[in-house]
Formats: C-alpha cells, sequence, structure tokens
C-alpha cells in the first residue's frame, strides 16, 4: 500500500499554498565559535591520530614555527569599581609584615594612595599607588567576586590594589607568563584531553598573551572571553601545569616574531575560515587562512540545526526586517563555507547584513549555516477523480519548500501513539519546491527533506 500512495502523491504535485500555511523557517549549521585559527576539538582529535603539539600547531597556523621566548610579567584585571578589596593569605606589603592568617582591606586615597586596614580597622599604612602585596607561600586569596564570577579566588604571585580612574578600586594579578598560563589552559580546555592538544593549547594562550594588551598600564588582561578565560591557582590542574611545564616558554612565531592573533575556538565543522571573512576589518593573514579539519566530529556541535517560526524570525531579526519577514538570502561565502553577507528579505525589501549580524540575532552557534523555509497546511484535495477518492479520501497537505532540494525529494511523517515520527510516504516536488500530497488517513504530519524538517500540521 505505501508504494500506491508514494505513486499517487507524485501525481498530485501541483497547487499553490494557501495563505493560512504554517510556515517553519530551519537553519542547519556546523561549528562553534568564530571560526577562526585552532579548533580545539580539531586539535583534539588530531591528537588522538597521532600529531604531537607542534604539528597541531603548525597546522592550523599556516607557515608558523615554535619556537623559545623569554618570561615576562602578565597583569590580570580580577576585580574594577570596588569600594574596597579585601584580601588574606598575604606576608609582604612594601615594607610591611603581613599575617597570611588576617583578612585585610584596601581602599582608595584619591587616585594616586591607597590605605590599608585590618579587618578590625587598625590602620596598618597608607601607600603609593599601586600597592602591591605577596605572599611567602606563593598565593594569596582575594576575597569577593572577580570578573569572571570567581568566589574566594586563589591567586599566584602577587596582587596590584590602585584607584580607578573612574573611582573604585581595582585589584590586579601579576605574574609570570607561564604561571599566567596554568590558569588559563583549564579553563579553555578540558584537563582529561590528550597531552599533546593541552601543550598546543599552552602555546595558542601563550602566544595570545605576549601579542595583546588589553588594558594598557594599569593591566594587560581580562580574565574572560575579552582575553582569555583565567581562573588563576584555583582552577589550575596536574594535567594542563605539567603541559604549560613541558613547553615552557614556547610561542607560536611567522617569520621570527610572534603570531599578532593566536585565535582559537570550539569547533569548526570540519574547516576554519579567512580571518577577513569573519573579523570584516581584518586584513587577510597569511597564517590565519581557511584550513580543512578532519578529525572535528567529536564535537556536539559539530552539525546543528535550530528551527523558528515567522513570529520568531520578526523578532529577532528586529531592525533588520522591511515589513513582514519573508526570508533569508545569502549571498557571499567563505571558504569553509561560512556566511560573510547575506540579504533579509521582507515584504517592503532587503537588508543585507554580515554574518556575524545573523549569527548574534538569531543565538545560532556559528555562521555556517544553511537556511530552508518550509510552508505546509491541511486542505480538502482539489484532485478527486472518483477511484483516488474511494482510495484515499480527499484528505491533503500543500507547501513549498526554499531551497528546493536537489533531489526533490520529501519524505511525509506521521505522529503515532507513542508520539514517535513514522515515514508514511515519498514524494517529490515540482522544481519551484511545491508539494501536494494526498493522505488517506487524518492525524499529524510533518515534511522532512533530509534534515529540514517542516512544521507539524493537523489533517482531519
Amino acid at each position: 500500500m505505501r508504494r500506491v500512495l508514494a505513486a499517487t502523491a507524485t501525481l498530485v504535485l501541483a497547487a499553490s499554498v494557501t495563505a493560512d500555511a504554517a510556515t517553519r523557517h530551519v537553519i542547519r549549521g556546523a561549528g562553534f565559535g568564530h571560526g577562526i585559527g585552532m579548533s580545539q576539538f580539531g586539535a583534539k582529535g588530531l591528537a588522538d591520530n597521532g600529531r604531537n603539539y607542534k604539528q597541531i600547531v603548525t597546522h592550523y597556523y599556516q607557515g608558523t614555527d615554535v619556537t623559545s621566548a623569554g618570561s615576562r610579567t602578565v597583569r590580570v584585571l580580577l576585580q574594577s569599581g570596588r569600594s574596597e578589596v579585601q584580601f588574606t593569605e598575604a606576608t609582604r606589603a612594601p615594607g610591611k609584615s603581613l599575617s597570611p592568617n588576617r583578612t585585610y582591606r584596601a581602599h582608595a586615597r584619591g587616585l594616586s594612595q591607597v590605605e590599608l586596614r585590618t579587618a578590625g580597622g587598625k590602620l596598618v599604612g597608607v601607600f603609593d599607588a599601586p600597592l602591591r602585596v605577596s605572599s611567602s607561600a606563593g598565593v594569596l586569596r582575594l576575597r569577593g567576586t572577580t570578573i569572571n564570577g570567581i568566589r574566594e579566588g586563589q591567586f599566584r604571585n602577587s596582587l596590584e590594589i590602585r584607584p580607578g580612574v573612574f573611582g573604585g578600586l581595582g585589584a590586579v594579578n601579576a605574574l609570570p607568563l607561564d604561571e599566567y598560563v596554568k590558569g588559563v589552559v583549564p579553563g579553555e580546555v578540558p584537563a582529561s584531553w590528550h597531552m599533546e592538544t593541552l601543550k598546543a593549547q599552552a602555546l595558542a594562550a601563550r602566544s595570545y598573551t605576549l601579542a595583546t594588551n588589553r588594558g594598557g598600564d594599569a593591566f594587560d588582561q581580562y580574565p574572560d572571553t575579552r582575553s582569555q578565560v583565567y581562573r588563576g591557582f584555583g582552577g589550575e590542574h596536574p594535567r594542563t601545569n605539567q603541559a604549560v611545564d613541558e613547553t615552557r616558554g614556547e610561542i607560536i612565531t611567522y617569520r621570527g616574531e610572534v603570531i599578532r592573533a593566536a585565535y582559537y575556538f570550539s569547533t569548526s565543522g570540519g574547516r576554519t575560515e579567512n580571518v577577513e571573512n569573519v573579523f570584516y576589518n581584518a586584513e587577510p593573514t597569511p597564517y590565519l587562512t581557511s584550513v580543512k579539519d578532519p578529525y572535528d566530529k567529536a564535537s556536539p556541535r559539530h552539525r546543528w540545526r535550530f528551527g523558528f517560526t515567522t513570529g520568531q524570525m520578526q523578532a529577532k531579526l528586529s531592525g533588520l526586517v522591511k515589513g513582514r519577514f519573508k526570508r533569508i538570502d545569502v549571498i557571499k561565502r567563505g571558504e569553509s563555507p561560512r556566511v560573510v553577507w547575506a540579504n533579509v528579505v521582507g515584504t517592503r525589501g532587503s537588508t543585507r547584513v554580515r554574518g556575524a549580524t545573523l549569527r548574534t540575532k538569531l543565538g545560532l552557534y556559528d555562521t555556517w549555516l544553511h537556511y530552508s523555509r518550509v510552508r505546509t497546511s491541511a486542505r480538502k484535495s482539489a484532485f478527486s477523480p472518483e477511484f483516488v477518492a474511494r482510495l484515499l479520501g480527499r484528505r491533503a497537505i500543500v507547501g513549498e519548500i526554499r531551497p528546493v532540494p536537489r533531489s526533490r525529494r520529501i519524505v511525509v511523517e506521521r505522529l503515532d501513539r507513542r508520539g514517535r515520527w513514522v515515514k508514511r510516504l515519498t514524494a517529490r516536488t515540482t522544481r519551484k519546491g511545491v508539494y501536494r500530497i494526498i493522505l488517506r488517513k487524518p492525524g499529524r504530519f510533518r515534511v522532512r527533506a533530509g534534515r529540514v524538517i517542516g512544521p507539524t500540521v493537523r489533517v482531519r
């Protein structure tokens, strides 16, 4: 019987879509992140398949070398705009000995001095900013919440406390480069991953740090994704510390200089992208070009899909839609192929947007995306020869799918009593993507074309 249904459905593929059709906008995509530089899941896959850390970084950053660099002090902004900064486990301040068991409170005195008191209010001293405190144990504790949400964090080496230009106090962790990287690597990749992956991440983090300065003279790095996720001593792990120690001082260079942008991200979807196709003000860069990423499939976001109603698309793309939302037309793709430019088409015209804008507005994981629109409605069949009416009844679903599937083949699924979608028949659309399918029984139906799933409609 299923063969008869499919054959009959093929005969009746011609109809315009009714005005009250249910519409589903489907966005299929790949990857997670900006797509530039080293894919972390891809690096894991390369390591799992026998590549060492130097082979990994030179794969993602084309034409580069791994060399050694001297250490330097890194300053990470942990707190800012505070009325006071509290810390404990410190043993030294300029000209003063501190008790590691005591909590100390720092307050601003104008823009150039810091007043330090015990928790009980006893004055320890007034110091020229920045006040630098440290511990003979090599680790001290900053109380309160840091910028990246860490509470009661322990940090290596020293804290620098100074008044902010716009009021309040700021707390900065000042420490050697490799000690900083120890607090970064486990915040960026799981410590359980292959050691060669952790080493590659250490090189990327170290190189990125040397090439960036986010805060001028006051600090170099933020502790979050504006720079790199930094969790301090409390976030370190023995395996990632081993990776940092075994690559101590090593960085990624291009023609003898540390690369300006050692970008990395979660998931490539199978290919990275040229930097100028994602960061639109960036100049083409030889070591930030698209490369194949053959072992990225372990990522849960290697492939993904979102579905939206027309109302949701209208709301999410508010400010970009002229009139009522109709569809998205991709104008230009990159090498991967991430979307560089697209048109948001409405009933009153279209708006040209960047792929990154679509990603942000729609809450997508990446700009590697493919847009489809499926419209379906239930209606009585206009094609009703007597024998067909007796055999199949007069129920039908009609609709369209854009872009048209290459094979023009679609599958009709019916929701069974157990809540499972069961294949009922296959059919083909017209060359314009229109379909009209006669059904024998009532129920809830949907149309599928590959990974594109249309809206659910009730056929009575």
